[in-house]
């Protein structure tokens, strides 16, 4: 694997921290092939260290960012949550059968139990859309109890959400085309 390691946010990255990236991401080799370029980049913000990690493989992007108050725990956090995306993404292959490009064969051809982290749709609802405005909606989504509503807007005729905030305020998600 070849390592991408910058700094952000005037980080100047140490041996020390580009061995730690490194020992620690390099557990994932056996699931890529050699060539597989990942993408670190380092910054501290006041008494937040944070990393992100990105591994671009064939058509789509293992991604993953950790914050925390320790630079090495986040660099532990990362590679532990890149690795429960990949348990993911390789049933994601072979269920569609696609090809595993910047995988290793092994890695796809052995079985991995994904436990508790396997995502489930276990109820689908059906409901009819009746035009409303956005203020009427966090209304009947107040009435509901719920801290999110999904309506077809009157005003857009467009499908969009309204959410509840912090401090009892409302937000209004939109599509963008």
């Amino acid at each position: 694997m070849n390592f991408i390691i910058s700094g952000k946010n005037n980080l100047t990255v140490s041996d020390e921290l580009r061995n730690a990236v490194e020992s620690k991401l390099g557990k994932l080799e056996r699931y890529f092939t050699p060539d597989t370029d990942v993408n670190v980049t380092l910054s501290v913000e006041k008494e937040r260290q944070k990393i992100e990690v990105t591994i671009p493989v064939k058509g789509n992007i293992i991604r993953s960012e950790q914050t925390s108050n320790d630079m090495y725990m986040s660099i532990d956090l990362v590679e532990e949550v890149i690795e429960r995306q990949l348990r993911k993404y390789k049933n994601k292959i072979i269920d569609k059968h696609q090809s595993g490009g910047g995988f290793q064969q092994t890695y796809l051809e052995n079985e991995y139990d994904e436990g508790e982290d396997e995502v489930k749709i276990i109820r689908t609802k059906k409901f009819g859309f009746k035009p409303m405005y956005p203020e009427d909606a966090c209304v009947q989504m107040e009435l509901l109890g719920h801290n999110f509503y999904v309506f077809h807007n009157a005003e857009t005729d467009q499908v969009n959400v309204v959410y509840k905030r912090k401090g009892n305020t409302y937000g209004l998600i939109e599509p963008e085309y």
